[in-house]
């Protein structure tokens, strides 16, 4: 059996994470993010495929791109989540876990920022835990996919 296949993907201005807000969004940057979840993929013999764009088409790119490939998928759709039913199309192509995972509590953000576009096509979604929500949501779709 081959090794299990996680994708995860960043949306807009997460490249700025560590400098950007870090009262919302903590002083982890993304890199230090990514380098924890390939760790913690490596831990159950599972690879990662980490993926950021700031740009939404690019976004959709990646997503099926994912569709075939990956056995799971956790997305920070970022500002995204809020606008985007083009990304909410291509995660119906999927027919593996989701996870969207939000660093901050949209729920005790701007009332904008209460509506996710992609909420009911996931499996599954994490709010307000910091960049520990993405270790969370590898550990949840490790277990999902048996790895």
């Amino acid at each position: 059996m081959g090794k299990k296949q996680v994708t995860v993907i960043h949306g807009p201005n997460l490249n700025m994470l560590g400098k950007r807000e870090p009262g919302t969004y903590g002083s982890e940057s993304l890199s230090e993010i990514n380098d924890a979840l390939r760790k913690k993929a490596r831990e159950k013999n599972a690879e990662v495929d980490i993926f950021q764009s700031n740009h939404e088409g690019e976004i959709v790119e990646a997503i099926q791109g994912a569709s075939g490939v990956c056995n799971a998928l956790i997305i920070n759709a970022a500002a995204y989540t809020h606008t985007s039913i083009a990304l909410r199309d291509a995660l119906l192509l999927l027919d593996v876990p989701v996870i969207e995972i939000h660093i901050s509590n949209i729920f005790k953000r701007e009332p904008f920022r209460h509506k996710s576009m992609i909420s009911d096509v996931v499996t599954g979604q994490i709010s307000g835990l910091g960049a520990r929500g993405y270790l969370l949501a590898m550990d949840a779709v490790l277990e999902m996919i048996g790895a």
